[in-house]
């Protein structure tokens, strides 16, 4: 029978029950293969309910760091009843099936063209514990034990994590010890050890880690000088503000009175959760608050007031599955046009597109600086698979030192040294930002009312069509500035001259820089660039220009993504082919290669309707 052969370039999928403890076990493989030295791309499929229903956990392994989403299983390990004729059916031709065969596999599910992988887990479980409980945990240890002989991993390398997992808990090393062995004993019998697929050790770490981007961005608040977070829990967003916390204990403590310098409110609902942003950051603070698609929605009439009133606001949207309630734990790009024109009116907000955990950290700090300077809304557009699961990145970095720029802030001496009147929405720079003050900052001078109604440049309020106009068009120079204070586009040119090219932003990079790769090894020649930011500056305007046909990658239905680059980059529609994958799993390098080929037919095809008759 044919059978994959491979060296450190394979996927393996682990399909579980959620609720039995077998994350910990997958992560252990994942963690695994890290400390080999070897890249490796963990993505956990889980369901929004407690437990019960099945779960999936995707390990990509690739020595020439390709670690977006590959498309297809080399390796199944089937332990979920429940979905196993699923299961079965994504293996590739010539991969294996590692499933439990204390019982028999139905006939039904045979497959001629992969080869199968029986260990009676439940059995062995059985055998070696009483308690129910300790049978379940250990199983998914023991069929750990079995990939490691399969796949000829380091041994020594699962031990020593497993005492750094349970450090403090010593008497737990030894069973899961203990059960590691027993599946890996088993293997060695019974099967040919290794596979035709396996793990050879390499030194490409280096100084890289795993972390998932939730925590990245949480210590990028902290480092950007966040000292109030206002939350309502909410899937996939709730580690942001949890991690914060963890960091917060330690690092925005006062080493010599012990109090804390950071408030953590936990709102009753997302209105109220950036309301408390607003004003927190409207009194001097920097503050965020880190939610998803629905809690955006919620929070749309307070970002209205932020941008018109002009007090710097950070929210982190981390993405998920919509309308409505949608798949709360699926991954989507479905909050581009919400987010960039939240609220009713003439609005627009400053996004930010991280890639990675590394991003995630930059764009974490940058956002309050960005905030600060411009006055406004910053939106930093995480996505669930960038939240949420663990990512190999480059190590995080900062500058100690750095000093934080509070933008056009009028101090005490500032204001008592001013001969003219003081003017809060008054344009004296002309890049359509305004010096505002702190509340109390002198005891005469400065103050102004703070208002959601139209005003004039001294914050009077008044009804005034000429007043209300001149303020509008001084957003818009504002938001021209802000073109050239936001990440600037990464550009990637092809080896050849083409002029074909491809967009892409957030974690479709990965996916997308692979099938780059493979397309040019097939001639298929496309300039890449992928968007950082919301404005969009020049650099944009001309690869638009530049190109005859431009592909554009996102993860949504109906390409808000190209919508916006449209409807802000004034470019004809049909320039733009939207590749629009919305299945709630992260976009595959694969993927975009069929549909490039395909000449950018964009989603599904649309199913055909039926004619009625009477």
């Amino acid at each position: 029978m044919q059978k994959i052969t491979s060296v450190n370039d394979f996927v393996v999928c682990f399909a579980n029950t959620n609720g039995t403890g077998s994350a910990s076990a997958n992560n252990l493989f994942a963690k695994s293969i890290f400390r080999m030295g070897i890249p490796v791309s963990p993505k956990n499929v889980f369901p929004s309910n407690i437990q019960g229903l099945p779960t999936w956990y995707e390990v990509r392994v690739n020595d020439k760091g390709y670690l977006g989403r590959r498309g297809g299983v080399d390796l199944m390990v089937a332990i979920n009843p429940q979905s196993i004729a699923q299961d079965i059916k994504l293996v590739s031709t010539g991969g294996y099936f590692l499933y439990d065969s204390t019982k028999p596999l139905d006939a039904g599910l045979l497959r001629d063209d992969i080869n199968l992988l029986g260990i009676p887990l439940t059995d062995i479980s059985r055998r070696e514990y009483t308690d129910q409980r300790q049978r379940q945990l250990f199983k998914n240890v023991i069929y750990i034990g079995a990939l490691a002989a399969l796949l000829d991993m380091e041994f020594d390398v699962l031990k020593n994590l497993i005492h750094e997992q349970f450090k403090g808990k010593e008497k737990l090393i030894a069973p899961n010890i203990h059960a590691l062995e027993l599946g890996y004993q088993y293997a060695r019998k019974n099967f040919d050890c290794p596979l035709g697929i396996r793990i050879e050790r390499r030194a490409m770490v280096n100084n890289h880690i795993l972390m998932e981007g939730n925590e990245a961005l949480a210590l990028g608040a902290i480092y950007g000088g966040a000292t109030v977070a206002a939350w309502y829990p909410i899937t996939p967003s709730t580690s942001v503000v949890e991690q914060f916390e963890k960091y917060a204990k330690r690092l925005r403590v006062d080493p010599g009175s012990g109090k804390c310098n950071y408030a953590i409110v936990q709102a009753e609902d997302e209105l109220a959760a950036i309301g408390v942003v607003v004003g927190a950051s409207w009194n001097g603070a920097r503050a965020f608050t880190a939610t998803s698609g629905p809690g955006v929605s919620l929070m749309n009439e307070f970002l209205g007031l932020a941008y018109f009133a002009e007090v710097p606001t950070v929210l982190i949207d981390v993405q998920r599955s919509g309308p409505s309630t949608g798949m709360p734990t699926r991954t989507q790009q479905s909050d581009v046009l919400l987010a960039a024109y939240a609220s009713h009116g003439d609005t627009k907000h400053v996004l930010l597109f991280p890639s990675t955990p590394k991003e995630c950290f930059e764009m974490g700090a940058a956002s309050f600086e960005l905030a600060d300077q411009l006055q406004t809304p910053v939106i930093i557009m995480n996505d669930l698979d960038l939240g949420m699961n663990e990512h190999f990145s480059e190590p995080l970095e900062w500058d100690d030192a750095t000093s934080y720029n509070r933008g056009k802030v009028l101090s005490e001496s500032d204001l008592e040294n001013m001969k003219e009147r003081y003017g809060r929405y008054l344009d004296v720079d002309n890049d359509g930002i305004c010096y505002r003050t702190y509340p109390g900052t002198h005891p005469t001078k400065g103050a102004f009312f703070t208002r959601g109604t139209s005003r004039d440049r001294y914050a009077v309020y008044t009804e005034s069509s000429d007043a209300y106009v001149d303020n509008m068009e001084r957003l818009l120079v504002k938001w021209e500035t802000a073109k050239g204070y936001v990440p600037k586009p990464e550009l990637r040119p092809a080896a050849k001259a083409t002029t074909d090219g491809i967009i892409y932003f957030g974690t479709t990079k990965a996916s997308a820089e692979e099938a780059l790769d493979i397309l040019s090894e097939q001639g298929v020649h496309l300039d890449a660039m992928r968007i950082r930011s919301f404005p969009f500056n020049a650099d944009v305007d001309a690869f638009l220009e530049n190109h005859d046909r431009i592909y554009v990658v996102e993860q949504n239905r109906d390409g808000q993504l190209r919508t916006l680059l449209i409807n802000e980059c004034e470019v004809a529609p049909d320039k733009l082919k939207a590749l629009c994958c919305f299945d709630g799993m992260p976009v595959t390098a694969r993927w975009i290669i069929d549909h490039v080929l395909g000449g950018g037919k964009a989603t599904r095809p649309v199913p055909a309707i039926r004619e009625v008759k009477a």
